[in-house]
Formats: structure tokens, sequence, C-alpha cells
């Protein structure tokens, strides 16, 4: 356990920043998965056949290619992109990209495609009938999605989130590859640095299997939450 000590003699301290930077990727990729699923799922649910095809190129081509490429197109492709717009109005310098932001939005993107899918479908599950009764009523737009389509949207999608959630929490792993330095990361430094990658490699295992068993104890509550009176 030495090499889990924390200060100079051991570990402990690095891998338990990693383990907040790891947290905090994956929060702010939910928040901006969130919001791309708060734009393509109305456009998914659209009358429109335009705005229909728009919704599903999102959906087909993330969740169709691979999370690292993903990561590496935004990486690589995000600086070169930003310089050749820098280069149109005269700075020529390189630009680089800071990697937690990078990270954060690939995953975003990444979660926002699967979170899309998932208010769709729980959207449709919901009964015509209480669209009608909202109507009937004369709630307006605003106050039919937060009273009535909100809380059963909720209700019928929190169990798939927290696929999504796992999804994130571990796609956190791919984007060691832009120097992050979040658990996988750590885990590869200290491994190398100590010649012991079987005990640094377990225990990130053991961090992941813990955030995550966390995680789907506090969704537990939140679907026990959002159930109540069905």
């Amino acid at each position: 356990m030495e090499l889990l000590a924390f200060g100079d003699t051991g570990w402990g301290d690095e891998l338990f920043r990693a383990t907040l930077m790891t947290i905090a990727v994956s929060i702010t990729a939910m928040l901006i998965g969130f919001s791309f699923a708060a734009i393509f799922t109305p456009l998914k649910l659209s009358k429109f056949k335009s705005l229909n095809l728009i919704a599903n190129i999102y959906t087909t081509v993330i969740r169709g290619v691979p999370e690292l490429l993903v990561i590496y197109l935004f990486f690589f492709g995000g600086s070169g992109a930003i310089m050749f717009v820098a280069s149109i109005f005269g700075y020529n310098e390189y630009i680089e990209i800071n990697a937690f932001v990078t990270g954060s939005f690939a995953i975003g993107i990444i979660s926002g495609a699967y979170s899309t899918e998932v208010f769709r479908g729980a959207i449709q599950s919901i009964d015509k009938g209480q669209f009608e009764a909202a109507k009937v009523l004369g709630f307006n737009k605003f106050k039919q999605f937060y009273k009535i389509i909100l809380p059963q949207m909720l209700r019928l999608a929190i169990p798939n989130l927290s696929n999504v959630w796992q999804i994130t929490l571990k796609d956190t792993s791919l984007i060691s590859v832009t120097g992050l330095v979040e658990i996988m990361r750590q885990s590869y430094i200290a491994a190398g640095s100590t010649r012991d990658p079987l005990f640094f490699y377990s225990f990130a295992a053991v961090l992941y299997l813990l955030l995550t068993f966390l995680s789907m104890k506090l969704i537990n509550k939140l679907e026990v939450k959002y159930s109540r009176g069905y």
C-alpha cells in the first residue's frame, strides 16, 4: 500500500486528483450532451422531414463512429480548423485547444447523441391523451412541457440515462490520448514509473467500479423519486 501513500512516497494524491478530473470531465460532458439533446430531440420529433434528417444524421454518425476517432477529430482537427480561421485574419501562430475543453466537448457530443434517442423514446412513450388533455385545459406549450411532459419524460428516461452516464464515465479513459491527466492517464504514468502496471491498472479498475457504484446509487434514488405514484 506504500504505492498509494499521499506525498512524495506514493501516488495517492496524484490518483485522487485524477479521479476528481474524471468526475469533472464526466459531469461537464453530460451537461454538454443534455444541451445537444435539448436541440436535437425536438428535431427528431418534428413534422418537417428536413429537420428529422439533420437530427438523424447527427445521431447516426456519432453513434456509428468509434468514440476514440471522435476525440481525435476534435483534438487534432479542432486545432487545425481554428488555426485556419485565424489565418484568414492574419494570425499564423500555432493554437492548441485545452485538453479538458476538447475532451469534455468530444465526449459531450457522443453523450448527446445517445441522450437524444433516450429523450425521443421517452416522449414518444407518453400517452397521447396527456397532450390532448393539456390542450383542452388551455395550457400553453411551455406549461404543457414543464407540467406534463417533463415529469413523465424524466420518469421514463432516467433508467436509460443511467446507461448513458456509464458510457460517458468510461469514455473519459479515452481522452488520456490528449494528455489530460485523469484516472487512466495517471495510472499509465504511475505504472511506467514504478514498473508495476498490474497494480495500478487494477486500482484504476477499482476506481471506475467505485464511481459507477456510487453513481448508480444516486440514479436509483432519482428513479424512485420520479416514479412516485406509479
